[in-house]
């Protein structure tokens, strides 16, 4: 069994904590690829809704004893996956794994990985946030920490509801492609929405922008992006991002682009063009990689936008249809895939 064949883009995790684990103890190198192996295959049984055999799996793993850290952390990972995906009556023991984790250290590996549910993701949070660890420091002095806001809707007319949820999506999107850039550390889109639930100022929906910056250095933050999209009419809109820097709340680089409602493309180049201004050269294949992903199917980023609307109120079967409209409509749409592919045992 291959775990780069497991769960889709998920199973690439797991065959990715193996060798990572092989790379760094060699001694025990047949160990640790036995550990990846054998949670590659519970993770399967994630993917088959075999809970409780995924859960065996994972449990045998536990009665080896002699485990390193990062195994025991990744264990206890999927059995929360796993304890989760059985319904409402586990979600006390699906979150207690949480805890096992914690207390093992938060900062092992980083986490969570996209495999999470949404609900596991805010639990996680709010266990990091208990310890005083919402962010754990960053190895590399060169990597710039980078969060990006949700955007703002500025159109008019029938446009401002059209596009409402959008302002969701564009923000993930540029988080995608900014993360393919090695020099940023982008964080994570629900990990900026736990922080300003925390301290109340999505109840008053009045977010500014030096209160945001507030926000970005609780997250670590070097710079926060703004962005807001105006449509007007069928054939124009225009895409406007800003960098703030959260030491000086200076901006330190503006973009804009403005023509027909192409958002992914837009998204794209102002991505490159942003990178750029904040003095980081891009090469080649950086750049064919940013070029990857995304749709031009307004249909498609709006169902994607919605799927995201559905999954952050933990309704997953809504989260699933809409992402699994948004690939049909674009097979060339990853990220939609990944989401459905995230979502799809929840759904049942």
């Amino acid at each position: 069994m291959k775990p780069s064949k497991i769960f889709g883009i998920a199973g690439s995790v797991v065959l990715a904590l193996g060798l990572i684990m092989a790379a760094a103890v060699p001694t025990v190198q047949a160990q640790e690829v036995s550990v990846a192996d054998k949670l590659a295959e519970a993770l399967n049984m994630y993917n088959e809704l075999e809970y409780d055999k995924g859960l065996a799996i994972t449990k045998e793993l536990l009665a080896e004893g002699n485990l390193m850290n990062y195994d025991s952390v990744a264990i206890f990972e999927i059995m929360s996956i796993l304890t989760y995906a059985k319904g409402e009556q586990y979600l006390k023991e699906s979150f207690s794994y949480l805890d096992r984790i914690s207390s093992i250290g938060p900062c092992v590996t980083p986490l969570p990985k996209d495999i999470w549910p949404q609900e596991l993701r805010d639990r996680w949070y709010a266990v990091l946030k208990k310890q005083g660890v919402i962010t754990c420091d960053e190895e590399k002095s060169d990597i710039r920490t980078i969060a990006i806001m949700p955007f703002d809707n500025y159109s008019t007319g029938k446009f401002q509801e059209k596009l409402g949820l959008l302002s969701k999506g564009l923000a993930e999107f540029f988080a995608y492609d900014f993360a393919k850039i090695s020099t940023f550390r982008v964080i994570e889109r629900d990990k900026i929405d736990f922080i300003m639930d925390e301290i109340a100022l999505q109840q008053s929906g009045a977010v500014d922008q030096s209160t945001a910056v507030k926000v970005g250095k609780l997250l670590g933050a070097k710079y926060m992006v703004f962005g807001s999209i105006t449509q007007l009419d069928d054939k124009n809109t225009r895409m406007m991002v800003r960098a703030v820097s959260v030491e000086t709340s200076e901006i330190v680089a503006q973009v804009d682009r403005e023509g027909k409602p192409e958002y992914s493309k837009m998204e794209k180049e102002l991505v490159t063009e942003l990178a750029e201004k904040l003095e980081v050269k891009l090469n080649p294949e950086t750049v064919s990689l940013i070029q990857q992903g995304g749709t031009d199917s307004w249909d498609a980023t709006t169902f994607y936008s919605q799927g995201l609307d559905y999954m952050d109120k933990y309704d997953y079967k809504q989260a699933y249809e809409h992402f699994k409209k948004a690939y049909e409509l674009d097979n060339n749409f990853v990220e939609a895939k990944r989401k459905m592919e995230i979502y799809r045992p929840l759904a049942s």
